[in-house]
């Protein structure tokens, strides 16, 4: 892979409009997101999103079908019944963000995703448990512009 091609990319996210800001070059692409419903914050099991610099360290997924359900990170055989489920299900595709900076450092180890979801219709609002949740054919639609080292900025 080329550096200069993780260089060139960024993620914005801003918690106050929920939107998801992807640019590459040429491409910008904007997408509606939900983050924690606690608020902003780094504690381990405070439930909330860390602000600050963090790049994505792994990509979980590829070539999974719409809505598939991960559990501990491992595709199952099982498809999201979208916005007919009350649990807060991981689909579609899990991107793994590793923080940069002391205070988000932990990041990594309260296992702090951007991923799909099969809570699509609360997407625009603060609803999840930390992670930035997307819809699934947005988070597909990310997964396949995205790179390894790519980073992503989460801000108020």
């Amino acid at each position: 892979m080329n550096s200069k091609s993780v260089e060139s990319m960024m993620i914005d996210i801003s918690i106050t409009e929920q939107q998801m800001v992807f640019k590459n070059r040429s491409i910008r692409l904007i997408f509606p997101v939900s983050t924690s419903k606690q608020g902003e914050g780094f504690k381990e099991g405070s439930n909330k999103t860390p602000l600050g610099m963090h790049e994505i360290c792994e990509k979980i997924g590829k070539g999974a079908e719409s809505g598939t359900v991960f559990r501990d990170r491992v595709k199952t055989e099982r498809i999201a019944v979208i916005n007919g489920e009350g649990n807060d299900l991981i689909t579609s595709r899990i991107l793994r963000l590793k923080g940069l900076q002391i205070r988000n450092a932990n990041t990594y180890e309260r296992y702090i995703y951007i991923h799909g979801t099969n809570d699509e219709k609360n997407i625009g609002k603060k609803a999840s448990a930390g992670c930035i949740r997307m819809k699934n054919r947005d988070i597909i639609e990310l997964f396949d512009h995205v790179k390894i080292g790519c980073k992503v900025y989460i801000r108020r």
